[in-house]
């Protein structure tokens, strides 16, 4: 199904952007998601669909939907306060990825019920990359919040965010999370290929194990 670990953008400017994609998707991560808020311009999202193309890796545009049609990138993920999943559906069609972010056990069940493909739920704990910050989570609540869906609503694949690192997968795991979602920890990391190894390997045995 989809890839168990997402890369998140991180950069305030083209270089950086694509310094950093370059060096996860180098280092073996096979799924970008182009987090770009300061106003994403449709030459740049072509340059990331390029290289993640060389090296067949998925691509998701966060928020700009029309930029993620213009250059036939995977899909899209959607803030609370972005583009709805029912408009999005309709210019992107029925074959797109479509994920969207959730907070609370209410933005959960409302994600599922617009058909998303995918729920980014978080944050975590507290991390820097979002400036409006909603309420942590922490693994209570992940629990709660997927031990009260139903087994058919728990078919949509959930993804930890928000300042998660290596030594937090083997918990969220346990609490029925699908993937996880990094930005800071894969952009700062000095080994990046060992980091997202370490990734790789533990839900590996996660799902050997289970």
């Amino acid at each position: 199904m989809f890839n168990k670990l997402q890369y998140i953008s991180q950069g305030a400017n083209v270089e950086t952007q694509y310094n950093n994609i370059y060096s996860a998707l180098d280092a073996g991560c096979e799924w970008i998601q182009l987090r770009f808020k300061n106003g994403l311009e449709i030459s740049f999202a072509e340059k990331i669909k390029s290289l993640c193309n060389k090296y067949n890796a998925t691509l998701i545009i966060n928020d700009y939907v029309q930029i993620a049609q213009s250059i036939d990138a995977h899909g899209v993920h959607l803030g609370l306060e972005d583009m709805s999943v029912s408009k999005a559906r309709e210019i992107l069609g029925e074959t797109k990825i479509i994920g969207g972010t959730a907070n609370t056990l209410q933005d959960v069940k409302k994600r599922i019920n617009e058909q998303c493909n995918y729920i980014g739920l978080g944050p975590f704990r507290f991390t820097s990359t979002k400036e409006k910050l909603s309420p942590v989570l922490g693994l209570n609540g992940y629990h709660e919040i997927i031990n009260t869906l139903s087994a058919i609503q728990k078919n949509i694949p959930i993804y930890a965010i928000g300042g998660i690192t290596i030594s937090d997968v083997e918990s969220l795991v346990k609490c029925g999370v699908y993937g996880v979602a990094i930005s800071g920890e894969i952009t700062q990391s000095e080994n990046k290929k060992h980091l997202i190894h370490q990734y790789k390997e533990k839900f590996y045995a996660n799902i050997n194990h289970s």
